[in-house]
């Protein structure tokens, strides 16, 4: 509205009053950003004393798990709640049905039992449930004459979930998009004396090109080759979709609901914590990470800055929970 006086028209209302001083925008800010909403992905190689940096993610480094444990320890006293950890399976243990995954001290299950030993419940783990890591073809599930079968490949989940909440996981993460997974997992770890362990279902995962760095990162990328998964993830053009695929996971028994990628993807996010207001996580993904690595990088961009504002819109669509491999860095950035 305009009101005219004699020095001539001016604004009744002026946003700007409020911006004026840090104080007032202080008082009057709708969405916050703390440590508390990270969950740092860590991947874990096997052996002792080593350290590989992964070349498509700056700054972002493979560790064996003792050398995971003062990072581990940084990013507890920082703030930040949880950890995400990815396996680097070596080629021999690698198999066309994934064998591995079920091996109670496989690379995964040794790292969840010496990470849970060393700081106890001072942190969530999160352990991510699907095949890729372990087929010597890369996908998420079994492969079949050419094709992915559901069912089978649930059983198989079912147990790979029951294994590494026995070593200590306290959130299962199934990344697969099987269909039914989520039901056959929390039946299967409650059965097993696990109803306390969480499950995040990656609930709107899509068929992304934005995951190449992390298939470097745990070694699928040359498994997998010339595939893809679009039989299994959902396409980048679905929206309706993704709610379909939350509102069964939740009646199966998912406890926090995730859409993968994150920025490409803020209207999904948007539209599952308006539609169920339940907690809803985002996976600031490997290209996402590196986009932004690579601009700061190249002096394009205020790589603080940026960093700090990506994580904010996922919190501002309505999310509860980011996965990002900025976590320690932002939780540093946000204490300063």
């Amino acid at each position: 509205m305009t009101f005219h006086s004699s020095r001539g028209p001016y604004p009744a209302t002026r946003l700007r009053r409020l911006r004026q001083f840090p104080w007032s925008r202080a008082l009057v800010n709708e969405t916050s950003l703390t440590a508390a909403d990270l969950i740092w992905p860590l991947f874990v190689l096997p052996g002792k004393d080593k350290e590989e940096p992964v070349v498509s993610l700056p700054g972002v480094s493979r560790m064996s798990v003792d050398r995971l444990l003062p990072q581990i320890d940084r990013a507890i006293e920082l703030g930040i709640p949880a950890i995400a950890l990815f396996p680097v399976t070596p080629a021999e243990c690698k198999s066309d049905d994934g064998a591995e995954a079920l091996n109670p001290d496989n690379l995964i299950c040794t790292a969840t039992r010496t990470i849970r030993a060393e700081f106890g419940e001072q942190l969530g783990i999160v352990c991510d449930v699907a095949l890729d890591p372990y087929t010597t073809h890369g996908q998420d599930g079994l492969l079949r004459d050419g094709k992915i079968v559901n069912d089978a490949t649930v059983e198989v989940l079912s147990q790979q979930a029951v294994v590494q909440a026995a070593a200590g996981a306290s959130v299962i993460a199934p990344s697969d998009m099987m269909d039914g997974r989520i039901g056959a997992i929390r039946t299967a770890l409650d059965a097993a004396g696990h109803d306390g362990v969480l499950l995040m279902s990656y609930a709107a995962k899509y068929a992304s090109a934005f995951y190449g760095p992390f298939r470097d990162a745990v070694g699928s990328k040359g498994n997998l080759g010339s595939g893809d998964k679009k039989t299994y993830q959902m396409q980048p053009s679905a929206s309706d979709e993704a709610l379909h695929e939350v509102s069964l996971d939740l009646a199966e028994g998912a406890d926090i609901v995730m859409v993968k990628p994150g920025m490409p993807y803020l209207d999904i996010v948007q539209r599952i914590k308006s539609e169920f207001s339940v907690p809803t996580a985002v996976y600031q993904v490997s290209g996402e990470y590196a986009m932004l690595s690579a601009a700061a990088a190249n002096g394009w961009i205020d790589g603080t800055a940026c960093m700090l504002e990506s994580l904010l819109a996922f919190r501002r669509a309505g999310a509860d929970m980011i996965l990002t491999y900025f976590a320690l860095q932002a939780a540093e950035a946000l204490r300063e």
